[in-house]
């Protein structure tokens, strides 16, 4: 299983609305046929937020929607809280901070012992145990 970023999505997303594939075209490429694609939940509030905030239009949310439907939708259950709280728990102890929603997006990846797939390996690199590909 592979998790994939909301930054990750919105690049595939605009390489094919541009008809213009590189690099998250090539890294989804790259990846092996059986690999499974997941998401958390997370990322897809994160997509369905920024389509609304930027008002797209109707067609556009339609190949959000149809993108999503291709990938396994992670939802947090009570094995999530326990992880999600021991990983905020370890950066906060060094007095630093992780975005609420990078956290709950790397922790469904470090959940499902998965790595994922970002652009901004900056904003994960305080989630401790996530593995990250970049593109």
């Amino acid at each position: 299983m592979i998790h994939l970023d909301t930054s990750f999505l919105v690049d595939l997303l605009r390489e094919q609305r541009r008809d213009r594939f590189v690099p998250a075209s090539t890294c989804l490429e790259g990846l092996a046929e059986n690999d499974v694609l997941a998401v958390s939940v997370h990322v897809v509030c994160e997509l369905r937020a920024g389509a609304h905030a930027a008002g797209a239009p109707a067609g556009e949310v339609d190949r959000l929607s149809r993108l999503c439907e291709t990938l396994v939708v992670r939802c947090p259950d009570e094995v999530f809280a326990v992880h999600y709280g021991r990983l905020l728990a370890r950066p906060r102890a060094s007095g630093k901070s992780v975005d609420t929603m990078d956290l709950l997006i790397g922790t469904a990846a470090v959940v499902d012992g998965a790595p994922l797939i970002t652009r901004n390996a900056r904003h994960f690199s305080r989630v401790p145990g996530l593995q990250m590909i970049g593109y």
